[in-house]
């Protein structure tokens, strides 16, 4: 590999951002495609969204040559904002899955290591943990604590840094009371349309643990169509 693409690879891992080498096997050509600058222009413009979305790799035919898609995703993180019994179940879930998870929770009595074993846990304010660990397009946020002082601050956070999946815990009333406050707080009509509330798919959820496979399937569903929309209110 030329030199000038694997530092564009590197860089790319570094920042957490997805990346394609695009190799065609007879030739030895290649190329690197980064996610964030963008590829509308490319002629294999649709299957390198498709491959972005899925994250595999593998080889494609076009325009008569056959091209290995060598597909680089950053590790997906669900940071949940709330040491409550849903995150309790949602966090080895997620794990499972194959999320970094983190929680936050400024609460001492709730984030403990004892509810929460083998987690990164924060019991700090969100508005203090969040600059240190980053928010990034391949971060999931879901607020669970049903406290404004500690759920929004993150929300406008996640808003801000296009996380791919935000979500909060609250009925449609709730949430319409908290549209208020951070739309007051300055959030775009976008960044507030982009907030998944209720939380979860609708599957008539009612225990900790229940709501908690709702949230987690929402979130991988939000994962594998990353962008989707843009791209067709775009064509």
């Amino acid at each position: 590999m030329k030199l000038d693409l694997l530092r564009r690879l590197n860089t790319a891992r570094e920042a957490r951002r997805a990346a394609m080498l695009i190799t065609d096997p007879e030739s030895g050509d290649a190329r690197v495609v980064i996610e964030a600058e963008g590829y509308a222009d490319d002629p294999l413009r649709e299957t390198l969204a498709a491959r972005f979305r899925s994250g595999a790799s593998g080889m494609v035919e076009a325009a008569g040559r056959n091209l290995f898609l060598t597909v680089e995703l950053p590790p997906p993180r669900l940071v949940v904002i709330g040491a409550v019994h849903i995150s309790q179940a949602l966090a080895p879930m997620a794990r499972i899955a194959g999320f970094d998870v983190t929680i936050i929770d400024p609460r001492t009595a709730f984030a403990t290591p004892d509810r929460f074993p083998d987690v990164p846990l924060l019991a700090e304010w969100p508005v203090d943990a969040i600059p240190r660990i980053g928010f990034d397009a391949f971060t999931a946020v879901a607020a669970l604590t049903h406290d404004p002082k500690i759920d929004d601050g993150a929300l406008m956070a996640a808003i801000g840094a296009g996380c791919f999946y935000i979500g909060a815990l609250g009925s449609r009333k709730t949430h319409g009371k908290r549209l208020e406050r951070l739309r007051a707080a300055g959030a775009s009509e976008a960044g507030l349309a982009s907030i998944r509330a209720p939380i979860g798919v609708p599957i008539s959820a009612q225990s900790p643990a229940e709501i908690a496979v709702a949230i987690l399937a929402e979130v991988i569903g939000a994962l594998r169509t990353r962008g989707a929309g843009e791209r067709e209110a775009a064509a």
